[in-house]
């Protein structure tokens, strides 16, 4: 925090409007093009102040959400991105990558999708051009290029030790999410050197491969999706299936999310689930919005020459081996997937809709019977392994005593124990939507009512100590 004396001259733009900016909403039409303007961006970037009143660390949906409803209360917080608008979405998604949501579920604050295909799924360079636009259109003061390598408790407020220099502030929202380094199989290093290991994120397309087998490592929303996209375009695809669920993308004349949109599923809050520990541990439900969407049927790609395989066990130079749970795996996913069609039954009947029936899926394709097969590496050799098995957080610079054990942040609803200090785009924040194009409005407009409060108490606190000093003088 500043001293005291500054933070009086500061006071009438704590209680005024933002600042008017001279900053130019144009906007590229494609990601290829340049970063959109944003407040005080410019040619030559301007030095960071010594101070903000707010700092939000990140400017992925959540950190731009959070920044848009902070300036509908009149305060301008700055923004922190240490890539570019949109880097994750353009630099750490494939391709042929397309959102597994509708698009009219895009809802950014003040900003829902605005294009002519609201029942379709945006691909990954539209995606990139709806978030720039939204920071352009809301001119938020977002500083691109800069990272922070620390945070600390500096008095009443915080300090933030960036790579252009130090930050004090007032509060501080860490809106990075929550999925930071990729996760690999202990033995991954045991794999022969010519075989190339990719993570998910680092997966562009069919072509970047070497010729030659695939070993695609998870089967959840990125790993069944990769193996899709390897197998459509004629690659020789091994799967190492886990236990990822799976769900229909159409069930009785419309999209699963409409249906559960309706039922109010994405704003149930996560207190309301009969264990809201295991629901923010769960892997997500694979399924595909590629084409028009699809429902993502493993057994039929099986049928059709896909290689499946349990969970891997373990890795050598001559082979590998997986567990002898594929059955099992395969089984539970399609549990889930008739779950959700019964509970949209269930539904249908209670509202008294008329919707044309359905009938539950049945398996086209069983694993043999008997020990699971190792994968020979001398009899096929492999071309390239991609790890789609998870990504752990990373909140080590974060000096501030607000972790569980495990290193995950203690919150109610993004609000830490520490006060100012709040944490925004995490997976089940508050609801399944939480981080999502769909949820993250809600979830900014909440911390913003908070900090808004915080503030006028603090300066209603300031103003009380000014008159009682001038009093006293």
């Amino acid at each position: 925090m500043k001293p005291f004396k500054r933070r009086i001259c500061q006071s009438n733009r704590f209680l005024g409007a933002v600042a008017p900016t001279a900053a130019s909403t144009t906007t590229p039409q494609t990601s290829a093009g340049p970063s959109p303007q944003v407040a005080n961006a410019s040619s030559a970037t301007p030095p960071l102040p010594s101070w903000s009143p707010v700092v939000i660390i990140g400017a992925g949906q959540a950190g731009l959400a959070m920044a848009a409803c902070l300036k509908r209360h009149g305060i301008q917080a700055l923004v922190l991105e240490q890539n570019r608008i949109g880097h994750a979405w353009q630099h750490q998604r494939w391709d042929s990558f397309c959102l597994v949501t509708p698009n009219w579920q895009c809802r950014l604050p003040d900003f829902p999708y605005d294009g002519d295909d609201p029942d379709g799924f945006m691909v990954r360079d539209a995606i990139v051009d709806y978030v720039r636009r939204f920071a352009a259109h809301q001119e938020l003061d977002v500083r691109e290029g800069v990272s922070v390598k620390g945070l600390q408790r500096q008095g009443e407020g915080y300090r933030l030790s960036t790579s252009a220099g130090t930050v004090d502030a007032d509060q501080v929202v860490v809106a990075i999410g929550g999925y930071h380094h990729p996760k690999r199989h202990p033995q991954a290093q045991r794999l022969p050197a010519s075989v190339l290991q990719l993570d998910a994120r680092d997966y562009r397309n069919p072509d970047q491969l070497p010729a030659g087998s695939v070993l695609v490592v998870g089967s959840g929303q990125s790993g069944a999706q990769i193996a899709e996209d390897l197998f459509f375009a004629g690659r020789r695809v091994h799967l190492s299936v886990g236990s990822a669920p799976r769900s229909p993308r159409r069930y009785r004349g419309r999209d699963v999310v409409d249906w559960l949109e309706r039922m109010g599923y994405y704003a149930m809050p996560i207190h309301e689930h009969a264990d809201p520990k295991a629901v923010r541990s769960k892997t997500n439900h694979y399924l595909s919005g590629r084409d028009g969407g699809h429902d993502i049927d493993l057994r039929r790609h099986a049928l059709n020459g896909m290689q499946l395989h349990g969970r891997l066990q373990e890795l050598s130079g001559q082979g590998i081996q997986f567990a002898d749970d594929l059955e099992a795996n395969l089984d539970q996913a399609d549990a889930v997937f008739n779950r959700i069609g019964q509970s949209i039954d269930l539904w249908i009947s209670d509202q008294g809709l008329d919707a044309p029936p359905q009938d539950p899926y049945e398996p086209c394709w069983t694993p043999q019977p008997g020990p699971a097969p190792a994968l020979d590496l001398a009899a096929e050799p492999l071309a390239a392994v991609i790890w789609c098995t998870g990504y752990s957080s990373d909140f080590s610079w974060v000096d501030v005593p607000v972790f569980d054990g495990a290193g995950y942040p203690a919150h109610e609803r993004g609000v830490t124990p520490s006060p100012g200090l709040y944490f925004l785009g995490l997976p089940w924040l508050h609801t399944w939507g939480s981080g999502r194009f769909c949820g993250i409005a809600e979830d900014a407009d909440h911390l913003a009512e908070v900090i808004r409060v915080r503030r006028v108490r603090g300066d209603a606190l300031q103003e009380r100590l000014v008159c009682t000093a001038l009093l006293g003088s």
